[in-house]
């Protein structure tokens, strides 16, 4: 009979036997911003090759791994495992119960500042994945961040491979890059071959997630068939970057699920990329510390830069996006930003509105209300 004192101990300990029984080829990962989107296409694609448990919804925790993996049976062929964190040693204790094959952070920004303390310890969080790693496992990790350095002396001498949709010297990359309002379409190079990609999601960040998941996958002898076929028939999950058409030549990106600096660049270059009049809505990121100010006026300047027609913006913080942004209007409340937004909408002929912030922002407030309207 085994006694253990701390129940989320045991809780997990009894994850990781569940997880010992099975013969599943699992894969995990991690990262500041894409988690879901790499997790979902992931699973996307290893659906296509047999059955496939994976992480549902954002059941990432110390609480939510252990959920997953008891969920795992014989007839799970793969697992994907999304692991998160907002303190050192999270990530290592979740890494140790799932035992991965191949392990991925997405990729690094300042996110859960307070509990990090500083990027580099965002860094060291996420590196924790690779402990996880049995000899012959593979890491795999974002060309475009520096901070993999770091991570050798975690990862020794495993197997490692990179993947950017810019830089050319990486083992997963993407060529003949072509974007529209609905998608992507590109080749994806890989250490076993090329296969043209058409992604159904908006935005040069998924293109990078895409190579994500299919390193991932490729790591669990994914073929590129089930690479291509998986992400074509990938959906729009609401909340992040999800397409609403309000009217004829407007139409709604709810992106409110949840935001980070990395994030929230990467909603402003979707945005910059849509047709006609460019409407950001914007709340508070949360949880960045002494950082915050600094990481607003960041998004502010970003939006500046590529041109975005008008930003309005409702909380304590975002009010530096909107100042930083040289087009910004703040409001004291949602119900002032949202009777504005109605106002701007119903002016333009062709429309874009990007919805974003933190999820104790509660940005779909603001999606809902323009949802509810019929002036748009």
């Amino acid at each position: 009979q085994a006694v253990e004192q701390d129940t989320r101990l045991a809780f997990g300990e009894l994850a990781a036997w569940v997880r010992q029984q099975v013969p599943t080829r699992v894969v995990a990962l991690t990262g500041s911003s894409g988690k879901t989107s790499v997790k979902e296409m992931t699973a996307a694609i290893l659906t296509q090759c047999g059955n496939t448990l994976y992480t549902a919804g954002n059941l990432n925790n110390d609480i939510g791994v252990p959920m997953t993996l008891l969920r795992l049976t014989r007839e799970h062929e793969f697992a994907v495992i999304e692991l998160g964190a907002n303190h050192q040693g999270e990530i290592a204790w979740t890494v140790s119960l799932t035992q991965p094959e191949a392990a991925l952070v997405n990729n690094l920004a300042a996110a859960h500042l307070e509990g990090f303390g500083s990027l580099e310890g965002v860094a060291k969080a996420k590196g924790e994945i690779y402990t996880g790693l049995p000899a012959n496992g593979i890491a795999i990790m974002n060309a475009d961040n520096n901070d993999w350095l770091n991570w050798q002396s975690v990862i020794g001498d495993r197997k490692t491979w990179r993947f950017s949709p810019n830089a050319a010297n990486s083992d997963f990359t993407a060529n003949n890059i072509h974007v529209t309002s609905h998608g992507t379409e590109f080749t994806l190079q890989t250490p076993t071959g090329n296969v043209e990609v058409l992604l159904p999601l908006p935005g040069r960040h998924n293109i990078a997630n895409a190579l994500a998941a299919s390193a991932l996958a490729m790591a669990v002898d994914a073929p590129l068939s089930a690479i291509k076929s998986g992400l074509a028939n990938l959906k729009a999950v609401p909340g992040r970057l999800f397409p609403i058409p309000l009217a004829e030549n407007k139409l709604l990106l709810d992106d409110s699920y949840n935001a980070n600096v990395g994030s929230m660049t990467a909603a402003v270059q979707v945005l910059s990329e849509m047709p006609g009049y460019r409407v950001m809505v914007v709340g508070d990121m949360a949880e960045l510390g002494d950082e915050s100010e600094a990481c607003h006026t960041q998004v502010g300047e970003a939006a500046k830069a590529s041109g975005i027609d008008r930003v309005l913006s409702a909380g304590h913080l975002s009010k530096f996006i909107s100042q930083a942004s040289g087009v910004g209007e703040h409001f004291a409340d949602k119900a002032a930003l949202i009777a504005r937004l109605k106002a701007l909408v119903a002016e333009q002929q062709i429309v874009t509105v990007l919805v974003k912030g933190s999820r104790s922002a509660a940005m779909e407030e603001v999606v809902h209300a323009l949802q509810e309207n019929g002036t748009c």
